[in-house]
């Protein structure tokens, strides 16, 4: 029989696990409605949580390759994702919640620090098996890209692709400009609702679309960082670099008690 003091630390620790965070700088709610946090990953400890997410496995990955061993935590409450060379090989990594949380609609959000070398780029972006379909536009699927980063400067990209990516595939995208977002830590955050998408940068709004028709089905989440093509060569970069996550968290939108 659990004690009184029991009963209120769980009590206590369910309301923590549910509670907005106030760094987390929450867009302004709808009437009658308010967040609450329903997933979260601050990548305490010392190993990456594969009950939350899953790595890539390795293999080519555009102009690079994708490994296991790019993907770690510093023991700071980081997750680390990083660039450097594997032999003659220029390798980074990407991880994913496929099938272990995907979802719909809410507020998406990491506290991110960005690389700082040339030829590749780091993404916080989410997608599903639906964005290969053809016909409903991005309504039954599409590759949101919360964050892109393959510029040293000021640029942000928030994109949208559907259809797939052959010869019907659509797309959408908007450059944010954000002074000092190469520098130390930021949040880059989706607030995803059934009718629009609104993008932000610090808590304060970059872009917002209905791109393709706003995707209706859940999708997964991913980190990732690639190498090349628009980011440039990656022989010009002195590796090892990296990107940090401090965290990612999840909201729903929930009706005001």
């Amino acid at each position: 029989m659990k004690t009184l003091l029991t009963l209120l630390l769980l009590g206590l620790f369910a309301a923590s696990a549910e509670a907005v965070e106030p760094d987390d700088q929450l867009p302004p709610a709808p009437h009658g409605k308010t967040f609450k946090l329903v997933w979260r990953d601050e990548f305490d400890g010392d190993k990456l949580d594969i009950t939350k997410w899953t790595p890539r496995p390795d293999g080519k990955r555009k102009g690079g390759w994708w490994s296991q061993k790019a993907i770690g935590l510093d023991g700071k409450g980081n997750l680390v994702i990083k660039t450097f060379m594997d032999g003659d090989k220029p390798t980074d990594g990407c991880i994913t919640t496929q099938g272990k949380f995907e979802h719909s609609f809410g507020y998406y959000v990491a506290r991110i620090q960005l690389q700082k070398q040339p030829g590749h780029w780091s993404a916080f972006w989410i997608t599903g098996p639906g964005v290969g379909k053809v016909g409903d536009g991005g309504r039954d699927g599409c590759e949101i890209d919360i964050m892109e980063k393959p510029w040293l400067d000021e640029r942000v990209q928030h994109a949208f692709h559907w259809d797939g990516y052959g010869k019907d595939h659509q797309s959408e995208s908007h450059v944010a400009k954000v002074p000092g977002v190469m520098e130390g830590w930021h949040t880059f955050g989706l607030l995803w609702l059934p009718d629009e998408y609104v993008f932000y940068v610090d808590g304060k709004e970059t872009w917002r679309s209905k791109a393709g028709g706003v995707c209706q089905v859940p999708q997964y989440m991913l980190l990732s960082d690639e190498i090349g093509t628009w980011a440039g060569d990656i022989a010009k970069a002195k590796l090892p670099d990296q990107f940090l996550v401090d965290y990612v968290r999840v909201y729903d939108l929930v009706e005001k008690k």
